[in-house]
């Protein structure tokens, strides 16, 4: 392994519940202790869903701090809001809709009555306002938390296997193409590695091999590419943890 691999905490759950209900507290612990506004990274997929859910469950909604929380997505398919395929609905249904978040907080990623280039440009956009500048600063990063997904091919956001976004250094989103043709909007590796805690969520036996090669820093993949400025994480249940149960 990379030093960066060596250094990645791992917890193991048992089950994708057991996951959501702990990662929930772990998010909710890091917002209460921060001090001023606190930026939040969201992905897709049926676990980080789970995780959302949890956070809207008034055992943790009650004391998590939506007041000082901005909420921003690593990536998006370039559907209406509204589409099943969207990001931002499944965040909606599983969070924004059932807790006390201030719309002005939520940074969705344009998808309507827009080019994906242009999408892309003016999330960019957003991200310099929110951060205050146009060049990054490793000291201070743009999330405090970014939660990732990982796909059975090592793609991570809408980075995928050969794309020429992976060696996009100047911007912070892109407009790709996946394997199914299906356009979306990406952050890039400097976007997305200006993080303080950077968050691999898994689950599943079909999801073991994948992990155990970017959690070795396997660079082959796109998720094995992740270096946060700050500390990464993977969170996974047995399943997808290496020799399983």
């Amino acid at each position: 392994m990379n030093d960066v691999a060596e250094s990645a905490e791992h917890r193991v759950f048992a089950d994708p519940n057991t996951l959501a209900r702990e990662v929930a507290e772990w998010l909710c612990g890091l917002a209460q202790a921060a001090v001023g506004e606190f930026a939040i990274c969201l992905s897709g997929g049926s676990t980080p869903r789970l995780l959302y859910e949890r956070l809207a469950d008034p055992s943790v909604a009650s004391r998590f701090p939506w007041q000082r929380v901005h909420w921003f997505w690593g990536d998006e398919r370039f559907v209406p809001k509204n589409d099943p395929r969207s990001n931002y609905r499944m965040v909606y249904e599983a969070l924004l809709a059932k807790a006390p978040i201030d719309a002005a907080r939520v940074h969705a990623i344009p998808t309507e009555n827009i080019s994906p280039e242009q999408s892309a440009a003016d999330y960019e956009n957003v991200l310099k306002r929110f951060y205050g500048g146009e060049n990054l600063d490793s000291r201070r990063p743009i999330f405090d938390v970014n939660l990732l997904g990982i796909g059975e091919n090592g793609h991570t956001a809408s980075l995928f296997p050969g794309d020429p976004a992976l060696d996009e250094e100047r911007r912070w989103a892109v407009a790709v193409r996946d394997e199914a043709a299906e356009t979306r909007i990406t952050l890039t590796y400097p976007a997305l590695n200006s993080s303080r805690d950077a968050a691999f969520l898994a689950t599943g036996e079909s999801k073991r091999q994948v992990v155990a090669r970017a959690r070795a820093g396997d660079r082959r993949i796109p998720a094995g590419r992740i270096r946060p400025v700050g500390r990464l994480h993977w969170f996974t249940d047995r399943s997808a943890a290496e020799g399983g149960a």
